[in-house]
């Protein structure tokens, strides 16, 4: 199968975004300092709707994904 099938929902998405743009938010005004830099690993995986921690564990959100 594909490595980078996505394997994040729609809520769990919309969740990501969130709180990725969140820390970011808090970092760039200061009130996390370089910490609001860790925002964007969650915006990444909720925008490319894959996360690579999620088959090295076995998760899968999305569930069109989980049909193969």
């Amino acid at each position: 199968g594909n490595i980078m099938k996505s394997n994040v929902g729609g809520i769990d998405r919309g969740l990501r975004i969130l709180v990725g743009i969140v820390l970011i938010v808090l970092g760039l005004t200061g009130v996390i300092g370089y910490w609001g830099l860790i925002g964007l690993l969650p915006l990444a995986t909720g925008l490319i709707r894959f996360c690579p921690a999620y088959p090295l564990l076995g998760i899968s959100t999305c569930k069109a994904c989980k049909r193969e």
